[in-house]
């Protein structure tokens, strides 16, 4: 009988922040697979550290970060091989992704790889999304809203066009592109209806308006909240 693949969404960054489902998953796995950069620690890793038994097999998928090259095929293509092994000789793998795994995960690209295969189980985890607005302590959408997630590294003419159409937008993975979003929020009239949280949960968590951004130093893990109306329910 062959392994089972579990994707464990870990949350946005606060170790507390895991479900008690993926907690018990993450103990018992005997093989522990997670993203990292090409050199240094992983995030994922380091969110689940405090929780781990000590006594797992681990395996980094260790990948480059830069927009240009990712996501780099190649690797996902060893580590599914890799991680397939293990499942093919009967041990459950349990791969770590930051917030949910069906919600700009990396684990989607595993799961395109070995689902056909080998049993699969997701279990959700609380997306930035989530986390972000629960910072700013600003709803994503109330009522009949229409709330659309914009990534940031489309261009002005589609961002705009989304924004014109939702009465609630959260614009995500800004990174490089932080001073063209900015430009473009203030160039539409909506730089002061944005709110701005970066690394939310995490102990280095900010929350800035749009005038107190260094838009050259806003990070990938960062999100802005744009709300056409107040944002408040009515």
């Amino acid at each position: 009988m062959s392994g089972r693949l579990y994707g464990l969404g870990i949350g946005p960054g606060d170790p507390e922040l895991i479900t008690l489902k993926a907690l018990r998953l993450l103990r018992a796995c005997p093989v522990l697979a997670f993203p990292a950069p090409e050199s240094g620690d992983s995030l994922a890793r380091s969110i689940v550290a405090p929780h781990l038994p000590g006594n797992q097999t681990e395996y980094a998928i260790r990948m480059p970060f830069s927009a240009e090259r990712f996501p780099a095929r190649a690797i996902y293509d060893e580590a599914a091989k890799d991680l397939g092994a293990h499942l093919e000789a009967g041990r459950d793998v349990a791969v770590l992704c930051e917030g949910d795994p069906f919600f700009y995960g990396s684990f989607i690209h595993l799961f395109d790889r070995l689902a056909a295969r080998f049993p699969v189980e997701v279990v959700p985890g609380v997306s930035s999304l989530t986390a972000g607005a629960a910072a700013l302590g600003q709803p994503l959408a109330s009522r009949n809203d229409v709330l659309t997630v914009i990534p940031a590294p489309l261009d002005d003419d589609a961002i705009a066009a989304r924004l014109a159409q939702s009465e609630a937008a959260a614009i995500i993975k800004p990174g490089r592109h932080g001073p063209r979003i900015v430009a473009l929020l203030t160039k539409l009239g909506l730089a002061g209806r944005a709110r701005y949280v970066e690394r939310a949960t995490m102990q280095n968590q900010r929350i800035l308006t749009l005038e107190q951004i260094d838009p050259q130093t806003m990070p990938y893990f960062a999100m802005i909240l744009v709300h056409r109306t107040d944002g408040a329910p009515r």
